[in-house]
């Protein structure tokens, strides 16, 4: 039986920790499906179709990996949707472990069949978050380890710099 694992996050933008999580998953799993969702209690800096393209863009060297857009609804309903039968999530510290152990807890209640696997970020990316990597851009900094070549030109882009 083919093993698909979804992966869904708001990716704005997508870094290379978050690029380390799905490379090390596509070594597990058959197909891994990379969804980009909205999440309305961020100020993204791209919008969805910029953030699909710039994840498209950066993962197009992992042959078993797809990204498709979540509009919305439960996480747990798409993966059933799509046959995944794993949720991926990465932590970075015990504040990310706390919050994702509840959320994974959530999603078993709503689907007892769907299992969330957490992974550990690397220890050089553990430190670093979208929203920070976005602020240092906002004021110059440099950003060059954070985040791939295409995605940081991108970003430099929307802050005119």
């Amino acid at each position: 039986m083919k093993q698909v694992a979804l992966y869904a996050g708001s990716f704005d933008p997508i870094t290379n920790g978050h690029i380390d999580i799905i490379e090390r998953t596509a070594t597990l799993f058959d197909e891994v499906i990379i969804a980009i969702s909205y999440n309305t209690t961020k100020n993204n800096l791209f919008n969805q179709q910029e953030r699909m393209q710039l994840a498209k863009d950066c993962l197009a060297h992992l042959d078993n990996v797809c990204v498709i857009e979540h509009t919305g609804g439960l996480t747990v309903d798409l993966a059933e949707q799509l046959g995944a039968t794993v949720l991926v999530r990465g932590i970075r510290n015990t504040v990310d472990f706390e919050y994702e152990s509840n959320i994974a807890t959530l999603n078993k209640t709503q689907n007892d069949k769907i299992e969330t696997i957490i992974f550990l970020a690397n220890e050089q990316y553990r430190f670093v978050s979208s929203s920070m990597i976005k602020e240092i851009a906002q004021f110059g900094g440099v950003i060059t380890q954070f985040v791939p070549e295409l995605v940081e030109q991108a970003i430099k882009a929307k802050f005119q710099l």
